[in-house]
């Protein structure tokens, strides 16, 4: 009798296979190798942002988006949104370390010639933009503390070859100084959990026609790229926040370029 009460209980109990209803979803998301994220909260001290800079960073936190395509004026902040951005990322634990990737071309008619030292060194002058954004948007201690443990890197677009990047901030800056194939070197950089910021002022190309940026943000502006996580964005004369007198020039400028096509127009 007890061992039949036994069996009675047994065949009542409730099953310990797990239903397909309690079954735990399964992670998908690829493994793949990363930094650890840093232990260390930063104190990000950023201005007050307008309407549009608060949808730029909207839209690059958002999830779905991988790779993003600027393009502005002079003094839009499209840097300083890249960095802040990135920097939130960071304290997210979204990724880990911040890449600034640059074109070594110089916007002076005469040149410095082949500059001494490493791919660091060499880079140091054109990285100061990225260093200026960080004294603006980040205490003393914590810059210390990104450069220490080696969170910031600068490297030539020209470097990129061979590169993979998973979880990173990827911020590319004066790209209007690149070919379509650097450009296109840098975008297939990038990996899993990245999330990638391609600046570009058309308006200040030092490579005049070989310029790539105009035509391969044009190119990735449609419906079939968001739906593959790249969006572009675009700044216009009235962003310019960086001064009044900024924003005059840059106007001021374009009817001199107005002028000078109408001039070859005439020519014709």
């Amino acid at each position: 009798k007890q061992k039949r009460l036994s069996n009675k209980k047994k065949n009542n109990a409730p099953s310990q296979t797990p239903t397909s209803s309690q079954q735990t979803t399964k992670d998908k998301s690829p493994v793949v190798h990363q930094r650890n994220k840093i232990d260390h909260y930063l104190t990000i001290l950023h201005r007050e942002l307008t309407p549009k800079q608060k949808a730029f960073i909207e839209l690059a936190m958002d999830r779905k988006v991988k790779l993003l395509l600027i393009s502005g004026p002079a003094g839009s902040t499209k840097t300083y949104l890249s960095v802040l951005a990135s920097l939130m990322l960071m304290n997210e634990k979204k990724v880990s370390d911040i890449l600034y990737v640059r074109s070594i071309v110089e916007s002076a008619d005469v040149k410095m010639g082949t500059l001494p030292g490493e791919a660091e060194d060499k880079l140091s002058p054109f990285k100061r933009p990225l260093i200026d954004k960080m004294d603006e948007l980040l205490p003393k201690e914590d810059i210390q503390y990104l450069i220490k443990e080696n969170r910031v890197e600068g490297l030539p677009i020209g470097y990129l070859r061979g590169l993979n990047w998973n979880a990173k901030a990827v911020v590319g800056d004066e790209l209007q100084n690149c070919t379509q194939k650097e450009l296109i070197t840098m975008m297939t950089r990038t990996g899993e959990f990245c999330k990638v910021f391609m600046c570009g002022d058309p308006q200040q190309s030092d490579i005049g026609t070989r310029s790539g940026f105009r035509d391969i943000f044009n190119l990735f502006n449609d419906d079939d790229s968001k739906e593959n996580g790249i969006y572009t964005f675009e700044f216009t004369d009235d962003d310019i926040l960086r001064s009044a007198l900024t924003k005059f020039i840059v106007k001021k400028i374009k009817t001199l370029s107005l002028c000078h096509n109408q001039w070859l127009t005439n020519q014709k």
